[in-house]
């Protein structure tokens, strides 16, 4: 998965999660397989960086667009 404008590689989405355990789990899992990650949310941080619970809107998990088929069988344990 490409940017169709200048076979340069993009950003895009791997998941989004409810809660910021969730994300940290998913997270983890692919930065031990090498694989880069972006993580947004729109949460206004009030509980500091540790805090682990719902999030309005939810966290968003990002990845390389080379990477987002192995980054999927990796989230999702597909074979």
């Amino acid at each position: 998965m490409t940017d169709q404008t200048d076979g340069a590689a993009s950003w895009v989405v791997i998941g989004t999660y409810n809660t910021g355990l969730e994300a940290d789990m998913a997270r983890q899992l692919l930065e031990s397989e090498d694989i880069p990650v972006l993580v947004q949310s729109n949460a206004p941080g009030i509980f500091g960086a540790g805090f682990q619970g719902a999030v309005t809107g939810g966290i968003v998990l990002r990845v390389p667009s080379p990477e987002f088929d192995r980054a999927t069988q990796i989230v999702h344990n597909d074979p």
